[in-house]
């Protein structure tokens, strides 16, 4: 626990760190990496190229030191960033590196003095014990998994599907031939590849893309021009190549008792996660209304049309509706609406009581959804997303 002088400092010095903006955590990143260049191989450098791993950070340390004397309302946060931190297998020592070079960041751009620096240095001990607790905890829950593993394991990849123009699948099966872990619907999987011409390791976290079986993984992944991973599995992967997995993790995933309504509401490839909590309640007989929302380029872009629609036959009370914003001639009948996903277009469908919303997809369409429930009377309570890379909390990025 920190002491009531060590609070009072930080919260006092919190409007100076604020000022810097993300140039504190720019200097950070860059620091740490010309230091300890071997964790170019942890972290995505692309997030570090578009900045959203930079504002990620100072957002994060910033709701630290709001939040310094009330750790319990950093719960949901912590859960988020230490199951992604599992998928990377960082380490205790890890954080010792980080704690170095932010103590020394700090210092270099403010000079703020000893009494401070100390203060800051308390301050992230603790929270860095918190993260390595509950990290230590998923790693041997992970473990202890029927099909568990801690770190990361072999696997070959056994089929390779073109689902849409820019989406592939890839079903992955362990090199060893033993069971897999289990996962909850809306989990993700975390694929380690070093390849010749690689700058440095790349680890990417991919939705599972439907319900557990025990025996392989199914991942879908779009087709990125600057992405190295995506290109990789895209243009070189071939059936048989193997790779490397962390066990799934995340805190995005369905939880829904069986008279619970659900709506899925997706754009591109944020239709992933939905994929696995559509098949999830489907094997479950789910009784409850389950709709099923989708907004597509055009058809040669909307991936899984097919298996979604042969999945949503399994329920007993199933609904979808596509829009497409740019459909081709020979679209006619694959889509319902024009444009942009209008929620009000069937507001009938998803307005039934205690509904539960799940969704995902680019920044931008998931703050419209979230605001567009919010005009409907939807409570917040009842709205789960997810965003893909570094986190954002959608009320606080909508304009």
């Amino acid at each position: 626990m920190l002491d009531a002088q060590t609070i009072k400092t930080i919260k006092a010095t919190l409007p100076l760190i604020q000022q810097t903006g993300p140039d504190l955590t720019a200097h950070f990143y860059n620091r740490m990496f010309t230091y300890n260049p071997q964790l170019k191989d942890i972290f995505n450098m692309s997030n570090q190229r578009n900045g959203n791993q930079r504002e990620a950070l100072f957002n994060a340390i910033c709701a630290y030191a709001a939040n310094v004397d009330n750790l319990g309302a950093l719960g949901p946060a912590v859960e988020k960033i230490a199951q992604k931190h599992t998928s990377f297998a960082i380490r205790p020592d890890q954080y010792q590196i980080v704690g170095t070079h932010l103590l020394a960041t700090i210092e270099e751009m403010l000079n703020p003095g000893n009494e401070v620096l100390e203060a800051w240095g308390k301050a992230y001990q603790v929270l860095a014990g918190v993260f390595i607790q509950r990290e230590e905890e998923i790693y041997q829950y992970n473990e202890h998994q029927p099909g568990g593993w801690r770190g990361t394991r072999a696997f070959r990849i056994t089929d390779i599907q073109s689902r849409s123009s820019v989406i592939k699948s890839f079903e992955l099966q362990p090199a060893d031939g033993l069971p897999v872990e289990s996962y909850k619907p809306g989990q993700y999987i975390a694929v380690w590849l070093k390849e010749t011409g690689f700058s440095n390791q790349e680890i990417r976290q991919y939705s599972l893309t439907r319900a557990a079986d025990g025996k392989s993984y199914r991942i879908a992944v779009k087709y990125e021009p600057q992405g190295t991973v995506s290109s990789w599995l895209h243009h070189h992967a071939q059936e048989g190549d193997s790779l490397d997995l962390a066990p799934p993790a995340g805190d995005f995933f369905i939880q829904a008792q069986p008279d619970t309504p659900i709506t899925l509401i997706s754009a591109g490839v944020g239709q992933t996660p939905m994929l696995a909590m559509l098949h999830s309640l489907a094997n479950k007989k789910h009784m409850a209304p389950v709709v099923w929302l989708h907004a597509a380029k055009n058809g040669e872009a909307d991936a899984f049309s097919e298996e979604v629609t042969q999945i949503g036959g399994r329920l007993a009370r199933f609904d979808k509706a596509i829009w497409f914003s740019q459909p081709g001639v020979g679209d006619r009948g694959l889509y319902q609406h024009l444009g942009h996903m209008r929620l009000q277009n069937v507001e009938r469908l998803i307005s039934a009581p205690g509904m539960q919303f799940y969704f995902c997809g680019p920044l931008g369409f998931m703050q419209s959804v979230a605001q567009q429930l919010g005009e409907m009377g939807v409570d917040s309570s009842c709205m789960h997303y997810e965003v893909f890379g570094p986190h954002k909390v959608l009320a606080e990025t909508m304009s």
